[in-house]
């Protein structure tokens, strides 16, 4: 599969997002598993999951737990994976998601993923999300002593704008390598960070690259120019979606969420998908 980079990682360039296999409507830990199969059997080696991706109150790292499971299952094949996680976002157990961006908190919670990971040092731990009750710096402030310390390899950030990026590359020193924001066909607001991370050289990951859980299947039927480029080369427009993301810059690594075998298999082709200049023109239109 095409690679690209994160910080001094070569990664494949379309990764593998864990949330649906933990969340509400989850499949069974059997179809789960096999679905981070078929991943790494395409050729997928970035998976990338959170400590709040779970259910219920009582199983916060679901995620986290699940993927070193299917890694741990698959062996040595495994052995070049980089697993990113997050920390900073909460669920409660009733549906909702909370913010906690305390410096010790996230400190305590790289640890505990680390523990759930069941490695030495996290790959990449991501800031999930901003809390409008700690100054941004702060927050930012813990995974730098976190890098110092060791307990992680590389720093990133998720849902954050143009000065965030910015003010988290000033207090890491130059270290920041990611920055993970929703971004598809359906919500391009954050193309200006897109192009802000390509001018950077800092890796760009789109969340939701698909629309969603609940809106991928209608994204023909939502944006008829997809569809009709998909036609045009006899592919799926979830992939004409992820090859559209990947010919906008050279630092785009989307990372749509799956739970089946088969659609994670359709996504990672993507990135063997060539579209022509005048098909990103209109799909970027």
């Amino acid at each position: 599969m095409q690679q690209r980079t994160i910080g001094d990682r070569s990664v494949s360039a379309i990764g593998l997002g864990g949330m649906p296999m933990s969340i509400e409507g989850r499949p069974d830990p059997e179809r789960s598993i096999a679905t981070i199969h078929a991943a790494l059997d395409a050729g997928v080696t970035l998976v990338d999951t959170a400590d709040s991706y779970h259910r219920d109150a009582n199983e916060v790292g679901h995620n986290e737990e699940l993927v070193a499971r299917a890694l741990r299952e698959y062996g040595t094949g495994a052995a070049d994976v980089l697993v990113a996680t997050k920390g900073g976002h909460l669920r409660p157990g009733d549906g909702t998601w909370t913010r906690n961006g305390d410096p010790g908190y996230l400190k305590r919670a790289a640890k505990e993923s680390a523990r759930r990971l069941v490695v030495d040092a996290i790959g990449l731990y991501q800031f999930h999300r901003p809390d409008p009750a700690v100054p941004y710096a702060d927050s930012v402030g813990a995974l730098r002593e976190l890098l110092d310390e060791g307990v992680i390899l590389m720093a990133g950030i998720s849902n954050a704008d143009v000065a965030q990026i910015d003010e988290a590359r000033d207090v890491l020193g130059g270290r920041l390598v990611s920055v993970q924001n929703q971004f598809s066909p359906a919500f391009r607001s954050s193309r200006s960070e897109l192009e802000h991370c390509a001018g950077l050289g800092i890796a760009f990951l789109p969340w939701s690259p698909l629309g969603g859980i609940a809106n991928a299947k209608d994204l023909a039927a939502r944006h008829a120019a997809f569809g009709r480029v998909a036609d045009e080369v006899g592919t799926s427009v979830h992939r004409v979606a992820l090859a559209w993301q990947l010919a906008l810059a050279p630092v785009v690594i989307p990372i749509p969420g799956a739970s089946r075998p088969a659609s994670i298999r359709d996504s990672a082709a993507a990135a063997d998908l060539e579209l022509t200049a005048d098909q990103v023109a209109l799909l970027s239109a």
